[in-house]
């Protein structure tokens, strides 16, 4: 098959991409990223087009305060990136366009009756679900949050009522859709995948691991993302204040958007906080943690969820994620609502009280907790193209 995928930056469409080429594809991505950026995550860059002035752009306004700049150049932004794609599609025969939510509708008008069946990839949960439940998480919170614009909800509507199929990326998501109307036979679900070769730790890393649990040392927490409301900050703070730095250490990885600032500042010494890090870094990431809390509010997947499963790392998050598709209560985690601290302290308190269960776990997760790889989400991406090909005669 020739398949475009166009993504406005990377997300996990680089390694899609990698593993259909893997499969045989006829694979080209057309991105913001520079060719150069595209090749330094393992992709061709004969495979890639790049939009980078786009990107460029995209990274200026972003360095601004988002909310007051955002809004009013969002739709320029998306629409300018959307011209671009349709344009290159338009210069070529494809069988198969696969399209990021929000920058697909000029694609999905200008493909029509060409043959070229066209998927929507959507990373969140439905756009309307997603507003609402950050409309909730401000009013819960008193802080702003950076919600769906109306204009981005109309024409991610549109588009998925444009698409040939919607890729969603767990059963949460899948869920959301199905309760806002759309039908399950316009739904494709493709959990995504982790780099097992890259994050699954060595021997050593795993027994230290059991062995800090063993001892009498503080229980290390781990969060890994971006610490917004979205992601659970509100409750990430609760925890912390809650269970306070005697019997726990808490470290919070990834990027500190503003809306953070103020929760994390008031936290103090309590954690350490580091900004992202490469994803060659990972791995020495988790390493370092005993367990992995992830209590996202709304997540279309959380690939970090499949990297600390990788990694042999329990597991504590959501229902509003993938957490319900990768955690085996009891086994390698535990999944709880969204907006319930008092939930997430519970089971932390239980980690630091059965600490030579939690090392179990850790040696169960090791020797038999296998997340999906690349070559999986390539074959499942590729079953999902070819449903929506019409039959080819013998």
């Amino acid at each position: 098959m020739k398949i475009a995928i166009a993504v406005q930056g990377r997300f996990h469409a680089f390694h899609l991409a990698r593993a259909l080429l893997e499969r045989g594809c006829d694979v080209t991505v057309l991105t913001n990223y520079p060719k150069w950026a595209v090749a330094r995550f393992g992709l061709p860059r004969s495979r890639a087009r790049s939009f980078w002035v786009h990107g460029v752009l995209v990274r200026a306004v972003e360095k601004l305060d988002r909310g007051s700049v955002w809004s009013g150049a969002e739709a320029w932004l998306h629409s300018l990136f959307g011209r671009w794609v349709a344009r290159q599609l338009k210069s070529g025969r494809w069988d198969v366009a696969h399209l990021w939510s929000g920058v697909a509708e000029e694609s999905l008008t200008s493909l029509r009756g060409t043959g070229t069946r066209c998927l929507v990839m959507r990373g969140s949960s439905h756009i309307r679900v997603q507003a609402r439940l950050l409309q909730e998480e401000e009013e819960r919170t008193g802080f702003r949050q950076d919600r769906p614009s109306r204009w981005r909800i109309a024409r991610e509507e549109r588009e998925y009522a444009l698409a040939d199929r919607i890729i969603v990326l767990s059963s949460f998501a899948h869920g959301t859709f199905i309760s806002e109307g759309v039908s399950a036979e316009k739904l494709s679900l493709i959990p995504l995948g982790a780099d097992l070769q890259r994050l699954r730790p060595a021997p050593e890393v795993v027994r230290a691991r059991q062995q800090r649990l063993l001892g009498c040392g503080p229980l290390r927490v781990l969060y890994v993302g971006a610490m917004s409301f979205q992601k659970g900050l509100w409750d990430l703070a609760r925890m912390v204040r809650e269970l306070g730095t005697d019997k726990f250490a808490f470290q919070f990885v990834g990027p500190q958007p503003r809306e953070a600032r103020a929760v994390l500042s008031e936290l103090g010494g309590a954690v350490t906080l580091t900004s992202k890090v490469p994803e060659t870094e990972l791995p020495r990431v988790y390493a370092g943690g005993d367990v992995f809390v992830f209590p996202t509010i709304q997540d279309g997947y959380a690939a970090v969820l499949a990297q600390a499963a990788a990694a042999a790392l329990p597991v504590l998050t959501t229902t509003n994620c993938s957490g319900p598709d990768l955690v085996r209560d009891g086994e390698n985690g535990w999944v709880v609502p969204i907006r319930d601290p008092d939930a997430l302290v519970e089971r932390l308190r239980w980690c630091s009280d059965h600490r030579d269960e939690v090392a179990a776990m850790v040696g169960r997760i090791y020797e038999h907790f296998q997340p999906r790889d690349w070559s999986e989400v390539a074959a499942d991406f590729e079953a999902a193209c070819l449903e929506t090909l019409p039959a080819r005669s013998p």
